[in-house]
């Protein structure tokens, strides 16, 4: 599992990990039943305190995304998740904060911002067209 997190982004880096995996799972890279690294091997892996995964984790179970199977490990849930349109929009709109914070923090012209978009989501819906091919 490709992780990696960011120090000085602001954003806690429990979070981060959290939103990484559900973005895995929404992309179709991580699918139910699949493993989790272990708490510890992903600490190391990520160079952050056991305890920040185990609370990642924690979050992520308490939302029902994952699962701890006792003696076996973490889990993707196999249950469907609903998430409602309002929640969708709260992380879009946390992602685009932190896009447009980056843009402007690097002074990336918005035309170019806007262009960058508009083509990201054009290759994305293409390749998910091709993919129910």
């Amino acid at each position: 599992m490709f992780l990696k997190v960011d120090h000085s982004s602001g954003v806690p880096i429990y979070r981060q990990i959290m939103e990484q995996i559900k973005y895995s799972i929404a992309r179709g890279a991580l699918k139910g039943g699949d493993r989790l690294p272990a708490i510890r091997q992903l600490s190391l892996e990520l160079q952050v305190n056991p305890n920040t995964v185990v609370k990642a984790y924690s979050e992520l179970e308490h939302e029902q995304v994952i699962e701890t199977k006792r003696g076996m490990g973490t889990f993707i849930s196999d249950k469907k998740i609903a998430i409602s349109k309002d929640g969708k929009m709260e992380i879009i709109s946390k992602i685009v904060e932190r896009l447009v914070v980056e843009a402007v923090q690097l002074e990336v012209d918005e035309d170019d911002i806007h262009q960058m978009i508009t083509e990201t989501l054009s290759r994305f819906k293409g390749e998910k067209e091709s993919s129910h091919e």
